[in-house]
């Protein structure tokens, strides 16, 4: 059946090249990609400036090995260039009690700012890594850089998972984080964030 001719099709408004700009395919795909996680990377440069940003394009690569990645777009690249200068970060986990700490580090500083101190975020030294992360955050992934790839306009810096922190606050009974428990942010279009909703399960087929 021809869609356009079924009066019970959806009415769709049509975003192509031949009307849409770089800066209006961004502004479509972040109000389309939801919710997106957040990563709030803490790294240090190679003067030993602490650094602490938060990315909402962040995802797992791969479990074996355990690979994580985030990307930074555009000119916002202060822990991209801390990464491959130190070869170390760390991926704290922001709850909905964060929020305005996390969209405060999102301003574009420069690169001897320390964030932490700039926004007042209790710091404490990671386990593994050498760098800080989030005193607060109920869980830390602390990452080695296994690459960084350019792409666009943008940067996806992978890394290699070392260690991984939780607090018994927000764990299960298999010690792994509690998804009500962790309450964790994501990022929305334009200036929306999403907080934690309602949980279903299902069983895999």
């Amino acid at each position: 059946m021809n869609r356009d001719l079924d009066p019970n099709a959806a009415q769709r408004t049509l975003f192509d090249e031949s009307n849409t700009t770089a800066g209006g395919f961004y502004k479509l795909l972040t109000a389309s990609v939801v919710p997106r996680p957040i990563a709030w990377v803490s790294s240090r440069s190679a003067d030993g400036v602490d650094n602490l940003a938060p990315f909402s394009f962040f995802s797992v690569s791969s479990t074996n090995p355990p690979i994580v990645q985030f990307t930074t777009v555009g000119g916002f690249k202060n822990s991209s260039d801390n990464a491959r200068a130190t070869g170390q970060f760390v991926i704290n986990i922001a709850t909905e009690s964060m929020i305005d700490l996390v969209n405060a580090t999102s301003a574009g500083f420069d690169e001897d700012v320390n964030e932490f101190e700039a926004v007042g975020v209790a710091s404490e030294p990671a386990a593994v890594v050498d760098c800080l992360r989030v005193r607060d955050s109920p869980v830390s992934i602390e990452c080695v850089l296994h690459q960084i790839i350019e792409v666009g306009n943008s940067q996806v810096v992978m890394g290699r998972v070392v260690a991984v922190s939780v607090a018994t606050s927000v764990a299960a009974a298999d010690g792994h984080p509690d998804f009500a428990k962790l309450a964790p942010l994501a990022r929305l279009g334009r200036t929306e964030w999403a907080l934690p909703g309602e949980v279903v399960e299902r069983a895999r087929p």
